[in-house]
């Protein structure tokens, strides 16, 4: 397979270090040089300094032998025009970055497929679903749901009260069918856990199981539940209307927003929403909107520091959970060691969109874990493909790769080594970034 990536941002980058630990030949194309300099000193793949709309330049990266050609640079116009120039000059798939969800409705879909785009990816409404499915459930860190809800990923901190602590894998106790353990995190150090280890108090645990089994989820990792009705949003970008669109109307929504016309305008779009003309960084100013009596607060502007700063200062206020947009992702460690309850960075989500699309097999999903060096993969087996062949536990899967359950018939399952894979099953996979294309093998 060949790639060209135009745009060598944060989702331009981020997509291209994925795709380069794999057999595919990736270009990525960016005016800034420097900003490719970086990458090719790094990494291994092509690079060429141009404009993708300019035909001269698409021509030099032979755009006509591309099998998808990816525009992510930060200009919704000039992905479209360069995708559309793309398909002309012969690339057999292109996908543009966009910021407009009016696009993505089908009858705009089908009218930009005839124009030669595509695939269109809206990171911002990504970022916002994601934030949206976090406030849903007061104890977790992250809640992502497949297959209409069949199966859930939920992902929180344990302290040392939880029952799970201390209790090696291979000793038996978590030889249940409510959940399944498929990754864990340890300060900087991601675990998928075999026989010998165990969870730790403050380890960030990843639970796969059906969303009735929840309550009991929460008991073993010691956690208490509690109503959000209150959400506080300190800016009112992109990232949280599309938040507002899919929260419940029962929920109390207050934002502050330090732009005069941005707010009247917000408070315009929506009726459901109280919107404050005010700065969120000011501490006093979060005191006078009663940031005390604030179930859950988001932290979504542009600036990474003070969404940060922010999300500490309603901690310090006891609200229980704080999500931020950590848009630099050099500082998505640094928030996490902060005890941020949730992080939310829409240019890794949208890379995670992209890449499915690289993929060969049935794959009909895949979320990356933002806080852990891991991958979400939904496969759907096939007939005759080797993942049906044997029980998970003689499949000789690869190292560092977890099956955490299926869905058969619209009903979920978690799995364990004597489950047998039938056609038609719905797989839900954990592993690094750099195992995927092993397990994807399995698929065929």
């Amino acid at each position: 397979m060949r790639i060209i990536i135009a745009g060598a941002g944060e989702v331009g980058t981020h997509l291209a270090k994925l795709l380069v630990h794999e057999n595919v030949e990736t270009t990525l194309m960016d005016e800034n040089s420097e900003r490719l300099e970086n990458m090719s000193a790094n990494y291994d793949l092509l690079i060429h300094e141009g404009s993708p709309t300019s035909i001269k330049d698409l021509k030099e990266v032979q755009v006509n032998e591309a099998d998808l050609f990816i525009a992510v640079t930060p200009y919704e116009n000039e992905n479209m025009t360069a995708c559309m120039l793309a398909n002309n000059l012969g690339a057999k798939t292109t996908l543009a970055r966009i910021d407009n969800y009016e696009y993505l409705q089908p009858k705009n879909k089908l009218f930009f497929e005839q124009l030669g785009v595509n695939h269109l990816i809206y990171p911002e409404m990504l970022a916002g679903r994601e934030i949206a499915e976090s406030l849903k459930t007061s104890w977790l860190r992250q809640y992502l749901s497949f297959c209409d809800g069949a199966l859930a990923l939920v992902a929180c901190k344990v302290r040392s009260n939880a029952v799970i602590l201390d209790k090696k894998f291979n000793t038996g106790y978590f030889d249940h069918e409510k959940y399944r353990v498929v990754a864990i995190k340890r300060k900087s150090e991601t675990i998928i856990p075999s026989g010998q280890d165990e969870i730790k108090a403050d380890d960030l645990v990843y639970f796969m199981t059906m969303p009735q089994n929840l309550d009991f989820v929460r008991e073993q990792a010691g956690k208490e539940d509690y109503a959000i009705k209150n959400v506080m949003f300190m800016g009112g970008g992109k990232i949280v209307r599309e938040a507002i669109y899919q929260i419940p109307a029962h929920v109390n929504k207050k934002i502050l927003e330090r732009d005069k016309e941005k707010s009247y305008y917000l408070a315009d779009k929506f009726n459901d929403a109280l919107v404050i003309n005010a700065d969120a960084r000011n501490v006093d100013i979060l005191k006078e909107e009663g940031i005390q009596d604030t179930d859950a607060f988001v932290a979504a502007t542009s600036n990474t520091e003070a969404n940060i700063l922010a999300c500490l200062a309603a901690k310090r206020f006891g609200v229980r959970k704080t999500i931020a947009e950590v848009e630099n992702i050099d500082y998505i460690m640094l928030a996490e060691s902060l005890d941020i309850g949730t992080v939310i960075n829409k240019k890794i989500i949208a890379a995670s969109y992209i890449y499915q699309i690289t993929l060969d097999a049935d794959v009909l999903d895949v979320r990356n874990l933002i806080s852990i060096d891991a991958e979400v993969i939904e496969f759907k087996a096939k007939e005759k493909s080797k993942i049906t062949k044997s029980k998970i536990k003689d499949l000789r899967l690869p190292d560092n790769v977890n099956i955490g359950g299926i869905v058969r018939e619209n009903v979920g399952f978690v799995v364990n080594g004597n489950t047998q894979i039938l056609p038609g099953d719905h797989v839900i996979v954990f592993c690094p970034a750099s195992k995927i294309r092993k397990i994807e093998t399995f698929f065929h």
